[in-house]
């Protein structure tokens, strides 16, 4: 990008924070997968998308040669591309939400039904965000756009800052509602000791749907085959 003689303390500190948070975001989510040996609501094409944004930040360093001969449109193009990728890899996990109803299942660290607290992950690349955004507000005057890369200059980082923060919130916000909307009936799965997928009224919230229930077994939609409950109280009922 174009030289800055002027950065304020203040924006290399808050920006080195973002930068650090972004870097390590990805490690509580691993060791999570790692740890439960699945992915279940975790989309693949998020992680596939957010890698693909990385290709044109690395091609920007190829095509500042041709910005210098004349030709601008590669560094529009490089920077409407990277930005694009980095934003829309929020948008699967909300096909994962809206299959369960509300409930975030596997973007979490930590207990069965995800507490908001428990949000390793998110909370960690919500902060990236939200440091970078803090950081790019540092500047007064604001700066100018980078001529090589208008895109990802200030003014338009801070949309696409808002954007992400506004796609984690949201993500946050619908879980906190299914904690709301399950608590009665969470507490219930907790007295009878009943593992709460296995509820007939928690079927709206389980992706594959269990499309029958019938003593201690459950039959899972779209699976041949029949799987226990495991419903610890239901001896002698």
């Amino acid at each position: 990008m174009a030289p800055q003689t002027s950065i304020p303390v203040a924006a290399n500190v808050l920006g080195t924070i973002g930068t650090v948070l972004w870097c390590i975001q990805l490690m509580p989510q691993i060791w999570y997968n790692w740890k439960q040996k699945k992915t279940d609501g975790l989309p693949g094409l998020m992680m596939f998308i957010w890698a693909m944004s990385a290709v044109p930040f690395g091609v920007y360093a190829i095509v500042q040669g041709p910005y210098l001969r004349g030709v601008e449109w590669p560094m529009t193009l490089v920077g409407i591309l990277s930005a694009l990728l980095l934003a829309g890899g929020l948008i699967p996990p909300y096909f994962e939400i809206a299959k369960r109803n509300g409930r975030v299942v596997g973007i979490t660290v930590g207990a069965d039904f995800g507490k908001l607290s428990d949000f390793v992950f998110l909370s960690i690349d919500w902060m990236g965000a939200f440091f970078s955004l803090m950081a790019l507000g540092t500047y007064n005057p604001p700066p100018p756009t980078d001529p090589l890369n208008p895109v990802l200059s200030p003014p338009p980082k801070i949309s696409q800052c808002i954007y992400l923060l506004l796609l984690e919130i949201g993500i946050f916000a619908s879980h906190l509602i299914f904690l709301l909307r399950t608590r009665s009936l969470r507490r219930r799965a907790k007295e009878t000791r009943t593992p709460f997928d296995t509820m007939p009224e928690a079927r709206r919230f389980v992706f594959p749907r269990p499309v029958a229930v019938e003593g201690n077994v459950a039959a899972v939609e779209g699976e041949g085959d029949v799987e226990k409950a495991g419903n610890a109280d239901s001896g002698g009922e």
